[in-house]
């Protein structure tokens, strides 16, 4: 029986990554939600429930970069049209290990209409969301299962640490490894993980289907 989408990424959770071979391989769909593209080092796996032959041969047809290949635009684009999916933006996927012990911040649990958390709502299940003053926390079941994370600071609240925190004590509640996605772009949120011992494993792309 071949591997699944959770296979690897538990793999990878524990520092067990995909050959770095310049290869692709093609797993089917975890759920009818999401389909999509993770890129390890120098190999990439796309989960969808298209024919493989068709992912091969579109990758094949690009004559670009083999490493590369699955987040060239050209085929992304081509991925989106044949599934006639939606998507937003390509993420760095970092994960961090969970942590015993208390949290560094005392939070309560709430059932908030935050933007972040309806946000989530729409993109996991299980969600849960904790807050600080000025702050959220939430937690939820999003790409074959794993447990996800995102946290936002108010504005008048940032360049204090308490993002950093927040990611922390994300660790202390989680009994298992915690990922977390995050726009390339935003530098400030992605040394905020990566202080709280998130590590960066790969860049993931996901493909919604239409509403």
């Amino acid at each position: 029986m071949g591997r699944t989408l959770r296979d690897i990424l538990d793999a990878a959770a524990r520092g067990g990554f995909p050959p770095p071979d310049g290869r692709t391989t093609v797993v089917p769909q975890p759920s009818h939600r999401d389909a999509g593209v993770v890129a390890f080092t120098a190999h990439s796996v796309v989960f969808t429930d298209e024919d493989p032959g068709w992912v091969y041969d579109t990758l094949a047809a690009l004559d670009c970069d083999a490493l590369a290949a699955t987040m060239n635009p050209r085929f992304l684009a081509a991925f989106l049209e044949r599934t006639g999916r939606t998507t937003e933006t390509v993420d760095a996927v970092l994960v961090g290990p969970p942590l015993p012990g208390e949290p560094p911040l005392r939070l309560r649990e709430v059932d908030s209409a935050h933007p972040r958390v309806a946000y989530a709502r729409t993109r996991r299940d299980e969600v849960r969301a904790w807050a600080a003053r000025d702050a959220v926390l939430v937690m939820g079941r999003g790409v074959a299962g794993r447990l996800e994370v995102s946290v936002e600071v108010a504005e008048g609240a940032r360049h204090r640490g308490l993002g950093r925190a927040l990611a922390l004590t994300a660790r202390h509640l989680a009994g298992e490894p915690l990922w977390a996605q995050v726009a390339p772009g935003n530098a400030r949120s992605a040394r905020a993980f990566q202080a709280a011992g998130y590590r960066q494993v790969g860049a993931e792309v996901l493909l919604r289907a239409r509403e």
